[in-house]
C-alpha cells in the first residue's frame, strides 16, 4: 500500500484532495499540518513514498514570513527526505507568481530552486505545479481567494467589492487540481511545454465573475439554470451551491392552485425548455388543446389517469392509461389536441417538461376537446 505525506493537510487543496484518496484509494494517507509536531513529521516524512506539499505561506504579517514558510520549511523537510530509503516523489504546489518580482513570488520560486536542487543530488522525482487562482467548495471565504469572498457575500445577502470589472484571472477548477495531482502520484503528469500543468484554465473577468454569481442568486426567484454546457459557469455555481447558508438550502415554489389541483414551475432554462409539476384531483381532467410547435413530456409520478389524443381533422381517440406504479414518458405530439384525466381516488402528480419556456405573447396553445 502506497503512503501518501500531505502537508497542509488542512487546507483548501488538501482538505480536497485528502478526502478524494480516502474515497477512491486504499493509500495509506499520513496528514501534517499546524498541529502536527515535528517528530511526527518528520517520522511521516522518512516513511512515504509520496509527498504532496501544499503547506506555505500566502498571507504573512510580514514578508519575511514568506522565506520562513515557502523555502525554509521545505529546506527541512528535504534533510529529512533524503535520509528515506523510499526515495519518495514530491509534488511541489507552487505559484504562477513564481515568475514575479513581488515578495510571495520570489519565495516561490526559491522553493521551485531549492527543489530542483535535491533532486538532481538525491535522484526524487519532483513534480511543480505553478498553480493560477484555485476556486471550488472548502475555500475559506475574505482570505486570498476572490471567488470564495464573492461566493459567500453574495450567498449571505452581502455587497461585493470590485473596483476594476476588467482585471481577469486564470483559474483552476479544484476537482482538475485533484485528478492532475492524483495523476502525478501514480508518475503520469500532465506535461505542457516541459511543465507539470492542471489542464482546464479559464479565463474570466473580476465583473464576468461577480454578474455570474449574482446570476446564480437569481435562479432561485425566476427557476433559470445556468449554462451546465459551459465547464467554467458549471464549476462556478456547483462552487456557490457549496457557500449557501444551512438555513437556506431549500426555498419555495409559486403553486398555481385551484379547485382541480395545482401547477407549479420548476425549472426553466432559454435552450432546454421548463419542467413543471401538476397536480390533480380525482376525476378532473385537464388540457384539451394542441399546439403547433411547442411540444411535451408527461411523467405520472404517482396516482393513475389517461393521456388521451385526438387529431383536429378526425375522430379517433387514442388513449394511454399510465400509473405512478409503472413509470413511463408519455410524449405529447404537435398537432394532437391531449388532455390528461385523474382515475383515481388520490391526487394524482405529474412532470410535464415543455420545450420553450412559456410566452404568454405567443402562447401557441389552442383549446379543443378531445
Amino acid at each position: 500500500m502506497k503512503t501518501i505525506v500531505i502537508t497542509g493537510a488542512n487546507g483548501f487543496v488538501g482538505k480536497n484532495l485528502k478526502y478524494d484518496l480516502m474515497q477512491t484509494t486504499d493509500y495509506q494517507i499520513l496528514e501534517v499540518s499546524r498541529e502536527t509536531s515535528v517528530e511526527d513529521r518528520n517520522k511521516y516524512l522518512m516513511s512515504s513514498d509520496c509527498i504532496v506539499h501544499l503547506a506555505g505561506v500566502n498571507r504573512p504579517e510580514n514578508d519575511s514570513e514568506f522565506n520562513e514558510g515557502n523555502v525554509e520549511l521545505l529546506a527541512e523537510m528535504l534533510e529529512i527526505i533524503k535520509e528515506n530509503p523510499n526515495n519518495p516523489s514530491i509534488i511541489l504546489s507552487s505559484s504562477i507568481q513564481a515568475n514575479s518580482e513581488n515578495p510571495y513570488g520570489k519565495s516561490k520560486s526559491n522553493a521551485e530552486k531549492l527543489l530542483k536542487k535535491f533532486s538532481q543530488s538525491n535522484g526524487n522525482n519532483i513534480y511543480i505545479y505553478q498553480l493560477p487562482n484555485l476556486f471550488g467548495k472548502w475555500c475559506k471565504p475574505n482570505y486570498n481567494s476572490v471567488i470564495a469572498t464573492f461566493c459567500y457575500n453574495i450567498a449571505n445577502h452581502k455587497e461585493i467589492q470590485i473596483n476594476d470589472r476588467e482585471i481577469e484571472l486564470s483559474l483552476n477548477y479544484i476537482d482538475d487540481v485533484i485528478v492532475e495531482i492524483k495523476n502525478a502520484i501514480t508518475g503520469n503528469p500532465t506535461i505542457i511545454d516541459g511543465q507539470p500543468t492542471v489542464s482546464n484554465v479559464h479565463k474570466a473577468t473580476l465583473g464576468q465573475i461577480g454578474d455570474l454569481i449574482k446570476s446564480f442568486k437569481a435562479t432561485r426567484e425566476n427557476r433559470t439554470l445556468p449554462k451546465l454546457d459551459n465547464p467554467f459557469e458549471k464549476a462556478l455555481y456547483s462552487t456557490y451551491l457549496s457557500y449557501l447558508p444551512t438555513d437556506e438550502f431549500s426555498y419555495p415554489l409559486k403553486m398555481n392552485v385551484d379547485n382541480r389541483g395545482s401547477f407549479t414551475e420548476f425549472l426553466k432554462t432559454p435552450d432546454r425548455g421548463q419542467v413543471s409539476v401538476n397536480i390533480s384531483k380525482p376525476g378532473i381532467v385537464k388540457g384539451n388543446h394542441w399546439h403547433h410547435t411547442k411540444n411535451e413530456k408527461f411523467l405520472v409520478v404517482s396516482g393513475e389517469g389517461v393521456i388521451r389524443f385526438r387529431k383536429p381533422d378526425t375522430s379517433e381517440i387514442i388513449e394511454y392509461h399510465v400509473s405512478g406504479e409503472k413509470l413511463e414518458v408519455i410524449d405529447i405530439p404537435v398537432g394532437y389536441t391531449h388532455n390528461i384525466e385523474n382515475l383515481g381516488t388520490e391526487n394524482m402528480v405529474t412532470i410535464m417538461w415543455v420545450n420553450e419556456m412559456f410566452d404568454p405573447e405567443n402562447p401557441d396553445t389552442y383549446f379543443l376537446e378531445v
